[in-house]
């Protein structure tokens, strides 16, 4: 099985990929995708989860690597560690349910955005649906969620989840509202929810994104579908 990242953005991304905890770091956790290129490398041969971003902006200043969104701890290689939201996330699942060899996969707006993504398999059996979300909602992003860079006249580079805009427990569904009972949609999540139906949007939401897809020969993550 092939992992292949795929660049359709008009720029360069920098792809990371962290491994959930005890699995393998895949590609050192991150590398540069100039516009219109892809990369492809091995896929795990046992069970493996975990999940991939696209990081923008970055740049190497005074010796130091950091982008704009998406960021590890200003490195390029991020080697395990996680990046900074909002960020698109690809959440991706291999050789689950035994001799069934399951591979499940979703695109989560929980932490926010910062391009589009889609998460295509390729040669599967089952149930096998292309999901994620097509539209640029930078363009759309209300002014309270709007990541704006500090260069460059200030563009917006993400939008944020209502949790990282705002921090209250209810809207990041923390202790009290850390239930499926309690943790509720919100109009912050809503927006999201709107433009893209097929991707996760707050804490325990759970999109019809059922997938039981046997033994692919491919899974590919499109940046800017």
């Amino acid at each position: 099985m092939t992992l292949t990242v795929v660049n359709n953005c008009p720029f360069t991304v920098w792809p990371a990929v962290q491994p959930n905890s005890g699995h393998d770091v895949l590609e050192r956790g991150g590398f540069a995708l100039p516009t219109v290129t892809h990369r492809s490398f091995p896929a795990p041969t046992h069970h493996w989860s975990g999940r991939i971003w696209a990081r923008t902006g970055c740049t190497y200043a005074n010796g130091r690597f950091s982008c704009a969104t998406g960021d590890c701890g200003g490195r390029l290689e991020c080697g395990g560690l996680g990046g900074a939201a909002p960020a698109t996330l690809a959440q991706i699942t291999l050789h689950h349910g035994g001799q069934q060899d399951l591979t499940s996969y979703g695109v989560s707006l929980v932490d926010g955005f910062n391009v589009g993504m889609t998460v295509t398999p390729h040669e599967g059996k089952g149930r096998c649906p292309v999901v994620g979300c097509r539209e640029n909602l930078l363009a759309t992003c209300p002014d309270v969620l709007q990541l704006r860079a500090p260069a460059g006249g200030g563009q917006v580079v993400g939008c944020k989840s209502g949790c990282q805009a705002f921090g209250t427990d209810e809207l990041c569904c923390r202790n009290m509202y850390n239930s499926p009972q309690t943790c509720r949609a919100s109009s912050y999540s809503e927006f999201f929810k709107h433009a893209c139906p097929a991707t996760f949007t707050y804490a325990h939401d759970s999109p019809s994104l059922t997938h039981e897809c046997a033994a692919p020969r491919e899974l590919k993550v499109i940046f800017c579908h």
